[in-house]
C-alpha cells in the first residue's frame, strides 16, 4: 500500500471528523471528489486506487481530471473549481504527515484556480414574485405546500438546504415572529418574517399539525425534500408564471434568485449592506457588493448628484425618429 492511501483514511476520519468536526455535507462532498479522482487516475495510470501515490496524484492529473467537469457536463466554472478544495484541504494535512513527498505536495497546492467572468446576480421583480406565487393550486395540499415555500424562500432568503432542513420547532409566530435556521458552516442566525408571511405560515402550520422536530415542508412520504425537489417546486411553476408575466421566461428561478430577490428586495429599501448580510448569514460583509452592482436604479441614484448643474435630470431622447432609429441601430 502506498503512502496516500493510510493517509487518505486519516484525513477523512481523524482531520475531517475528529479535529475540524466537519458537517456531513462537507464530508460527503470530499469523498465523492477522491472518489471520482481515484478512479480517474486509476484509469488513467493502470494502477489500483490503492496503490497510488503523490507523485501519481499530480497538478497536470488533477488538472486532467476537472477539464471534463467543464466541458461534458457543462458545469459552470466556479463549479469545476469547488472540487480542488478537497486535494488541497487533504495535500496540506500530508505536508505534515510526509515531509519526505513535500516536492509533490507543493505542486498539487501550487495549481490555482481558474479564472471565469462573473455575472450580474439574477433576481425577481416585484410583479415576478406575484406571477410565482399565484401559481400554485391553493386547493390542494402540495399547492398550498409550495405557496408557503416559495413566499418563505422570497422574504427570508434561506438557502435551499436551510428551506429543507427548517424544522416546526424553528418558526416561533408570536410577538417577534421569526424563524431560526441552521445555516451554513454549521453557523444559527434569526431571520423575521413579515405579517404576510406569518399569516400565511400560520395557516399551513395549522393544517401540518407536526412535532417540533418535523419538516416544515415534507414531501408526501412525511419525510424532508430532497434539494432536487424543491428545484423541480422553482422551475415548473416559473414557466407556467411566465404565461402572465413574460419576463419571467428569460429567468431561470432557483432557490439561489429567491435568495437574491430577499436581498434585492432589502437594498431596495435601503436596508445597509451589513444587515443583509447579517440577514442572508454571509461570512462577509463585503459579499453584498454583488447586489449593488446589479440594481441599475442604485447605481443611477449615486451618479445624479454628480451630473453637472446645466444639464437636466433624466434619460436622453433623441428630439427626432428619425434619430431614434438610427441610434437604435
Amino acid at each position: 500500500m502506498s503512502a496516500l492511501a493510510p493517509v487518505l483514511q486519516a484525513f477523512f476520519t481523524d482531520r475531517l471528523v475528529r479535529q475540524r468536526r466537519a458537517s456531513p455535507r462537507t464530508v460527503s462532498e470530499y469523498r465523492d471528489t477522491w472518489r471520482l479522482l481515484l478512479g480517474f487516475a486509476a484509469s488513467r495510470l493502470g494502477k489500483a486506487p490503492s496503490a497510488l501515490d503523490f507523485v501519481d496524484v499530480d497538478a497536470p492529473l488533477i488538472s486532467a481530471f476537472l477539464d471534463p467537469f467543464e466541458h461534458d457536463r457543462g458545469n459552470a466554472v466556479s463549479t469545476r473549481n469547488a472540487r480542488p478544495a478537497a486535494t488541497h484541504s487533504l495535500f496540506r494535512y500530508a505536508a505534515f504527515e510526509h515531509p519526505e513527498h513535500a516536492a509533490s505536495i507543493a505542486r498539487g497546492l501550487a495549481m490555482p484556480a481558474k479564472r471565469f467572468e462573473r455575472s450580474l446576480v439574477t433576481f425577481l421583480t416585484e410583479m415576478e414574485v406575484a406571477a410565482l406565487l399565484a401559481v400554485p393550486d391553493a386547493e390542494t395540499w402540495t399547492g398550498r405546500r409550495d405557496r408557503t415555500l416559495l413566499l418563505v424562500a422570497v422574504q427570508t432568503g434561506l438557502r435551499i438546504s436551510e428551506l429543507i432542513g427548517l424544522r416546526c420547532g424553528d418558526v416561533h409566530l408570536g410577538p417577534g415572529a421569526r424563524v431560526a435556521c441552521h445555516g451554513k458552516g454549521r453557523k444559527e442566525r434569526v431571520t423575521p418574517l413579515t405579517a404576510a408571511t406569518v399569516a400565511v405560515l400560520r395557516a399551513w402550520l395549522a393544517e401540518r399539525d407536526g412535532l417540533s422536530g418535523a419538516p416544515v415542508f415534507p414531501a408526501r412520504t412525511g419525510g424532508r425534500l430532497s434539494r432536487d425537489a424543491v428545484e423541480h417546486r422553482l422551475t415548473h411553476p416559473s414557466r407556467r408564471a411566465a404565461v402572465a408575466c413574460p419576463s419571467l421566461a428569460a429567468k431561470t428561478v432557483t432557490a439561489q434568485v429567491l435568495r437574491h430577490t430577499a436581498a434585492m428586495r432589502q437594498l431596495e429599501a435601503g436596508v445597509d449592506t451589513t444587515v443583509i448580510a447579517l440577514w442572508l448569514g454571509y461570512e462577509r460583509v463585503d459579499t453584498t457588493a454583488i447586489y449593488i452592482h446589479a440594481h441599475l436604479g442604485i447605481t443611477e441614484r449615486a451618479l445624479a448628484p454628480t451630473r453637472p448643474p446645466t444639464v437636466k435630470p433624466g434619460r436622453h431622447r433623441p428630439p427626432d425618429t428619425l434619430l431614434a432609429f438610427l441610434e437604435g441601430l
